[in-house]
């Protein structure tokens, strides 16, 4: 078994870059069909550099790819419907908990 020169850092880093172009692609093509092979072409850019062990050139590669995403990030992107800021985020908002008119307060005895 081969040691990779990398830390998991590094493995993390690069994770998190393929999950941010994946989420970002989705953001332009909402339909499964129609992004399938756009993701697919992605994970192939990254498989295509997998064997790269010069810092360097990693380095580099990295940089154009976060300048690839930055450059193609999606204005409005997709938030689903019940996340933050979401279209029914807080739309239904539980009722407070307690008593919702307490008759002792008023006098009725």
């Amino acid at each position: 078994m081969s040691v990779s020169p990398f830390s998991s850092a590094h493995r993390l880093y690069v994770k998190s870059l393929y999950k941010r172009m994946l989420r970002n692609e989705q953001d332009w093509v909402i339909r499964y069909d129609l992004f399938r092979p756009r993701a697919l072409a992605i994970r192939a850019e990254f498989e295509s550099n997998r064997n790269v062990n010069d810092p360097r050139a990693l380095a580099n590669i990295l940089e154009k790819a976060e300048a690839k995403l930055a450059e193609r990030r999606h204005p409005d992107p997709y938030i689903p419907a019940p996340y933050p800021d979401g279209t029914k985020w807080e739309r239904n908002v539980p009722p407070p908990l307690g008593p919702i008119f307490d008759h002792e307060a008023q006098g009725h005895h």
